[in-house]
């Protein structure tokens, strides 16, 4: 690996129960014992949702859950795809023809991104084929990235096969870049948490160029996720992309109204750096220039002076094209709103006030609002269940991850901790038809995990 690149370790498999279970499976699938493990994490964005496609960024941080894929490379061309729970079928394709369904998010798809994207950078063809065995312990759809993490965890076993290196900041760019291969047009934040993350911090990401920066957590609270139990998975919606549609016609009228190059612009982050403004005079621009009412296609090209076909064909992304209307001034609103709100959070964590709990925990809750309000990317489940995580004890809550179900993230202070977990599984999942015992998977605390690895067998 690059010096800077996701880290080799060696492991004693028979000490490791996940990973001896996952080599007597690959084993008894197979016939063979793996080569090499890779790991890559989910996260938890804990304040800058939406923003980072706009430009912005973002605070994440790497949860212990994981995916964790078993490798033999093979003689062969062939691909072949298992999963270790019985929901996702077996898979196999040759690895020189690679192809990406986007109609059909399922789940071996994911591992194609990550495949391809590597493939695609270094110009690669005649590639051999591997085995490979995926277990994965983060929620599907939950709103923690399993499908992010999954990408990466197949750049970083493909890059591995084939003896190649690269940095983690390069994988990170690759993987956010291929997992559009699935029609998903995110920004990168969960590529570059899974492979940037280090142990025991969260991370200031930003972007263009793409940089991480440590931001220690205040002690005497901790992050407690907590799964709505309604699914959504990004990639079979066009909620998602419409979102990054609206913020991009929004970035346009906002540069159009300012006399500036609007053909050439793209995200909300590029109008304010053209101003020379800050976020806050960003919001008045927005409050002058754009209207609360929805945009209709015809209002936006009269507004743009070019027409419908150039709007679909030049502007929108094909699963976006026959979007009724968009909502413009609500969506700028929230970007600015809550880019704000990210580099206070970063603010109150270096200065560590007395009362910097209760002050995160209030930009928490001010950035679910303005999910649920401006953004409308919330669900009845969500508002329940953040409003169930308040009441309970925690300083504050709100949706993480795309939304439209997945879960919340409640900053908790640690000493009302086990009454805050009981009281969120009496309230929210007791006799409601969720689940007796959310377990691992519905309700726990989490700490700053590590990036993505490699790992050996000593």
């Amino acid at each position: 690996m690059a010096a800077d690149g996701p880290a080799t370790r060696l492991v004693r498999v028979a000490e490791h129960p996940r990973l001896l279970k996952l080599k007597e499976m690959f084993k008894s699938k197979f016939g063979s014992i793996p080569k090499f493990y890779v790991r890559a994490p989910g996260r938890v964005n804990i304040i800058g949702e939406h923003i980072d496609y706009c430009g912005y960024s973002v605070l994440p941080m790497a949860v212990e859950q994981d995916m964790l894929i078993a490798v033999e490379p093979v003689k062969t061309q062939t691909l072949q795809l298992a999963n270790t729970n019985p929901l996702y079928p077996d898979f196999s394709t040759s690895a020189n023809a690679i192809q990406i369904d986007k109609t059909k998010p399922l789940w071996h798809n994911y591992f194609l991104c990550g495949f391809k994207g590597i493939q695609e950078h270094f110009g690669l063809s005649d590639l051999t084929g591997m085995n490979c065995l995926v277990d994965g312990n983060i929620p599907p759809s939950s709103g923690l990235s399993s499908s992010s993490a999954l990408v990466c965890c197949a750049g970083l076993v493909t890059l591995t096969v084939l003896g190649l290196k690269l940095s983690k900041v390069e994988l990170a760019e690759i993987c956010a870049k291929s997992e559009r291969y699935i029609g998903t047009e995110g920004g990168g934040m969960d590529q570059s948490i899974s492979f940037l993350a280090e142990e025991g911090t969260a991370k200031l990401i930003e972007f263009s160029p793409l940089r991480a920066t440590d931001v220690k957590l205040p002690s005497g609270a901790v992050f407690v996720i907590a799964n709505s139990c309604v699914e959504m998975n990004k990639a079979a919606t066009s909620h998602f992309n419409v979102r990054v549609m609206e913020c991009r016609l929004a970035a346009k009228l906002l540069a159009r109204h300012k006399s500036l190059q609007w053909d050439k612009v793209l995200r909300l982050e590029e109008v304010q750096a053209q101003l020379g403004v800050s976020l806050e005079e960003m919001l008045s621009v927005a409050e002058d220039a754009l209207h609360p009412e929805p945009y209709s296609p015809e209002e936006i090209c009269g507004y743009l002076g070019i027409s419908l076909e150039e709007l679909r064909t030049q502007i929108l992304s094909p699963n976006t094209q026959d979007a009724p209307v968009f909502k413009l001034y609500q969506r700028a609103k929230h970007v600015y709103s809550e880019a704000a709100r990210v580099l206070q959070f970063k603010q109150i964590c270096e200065d560590s006030p007395e009362d910097a709990v209760a002050q995160l925990g209030e930009l928490m809750n001010q950035s679910h609002r303005s999910c649920r309000d401006l953004y409308e990317c919330s669900c009845p489940e969500l508002d329940q269940l953040v409003d169930t995580c308040r009441r309970s004890g925690a300083q504050g809550s709100r949706l993480t991850g795309a939304g439209w179900g997945g879960c919340t993230v409640s900053l908790v202070p640690a000493d009302v901790l086990p009454t805050f977990l009981a009281r969120v599984h009496e309230a929210y999942y007791q006799g409601s038809g969720r689940g007796e015992a959310p377990g691992q998977h519905g309700l726990f605390a989490t700490k700053p995990g590590g990036g993505a690895l490699v790992f050996l067998e000593a």
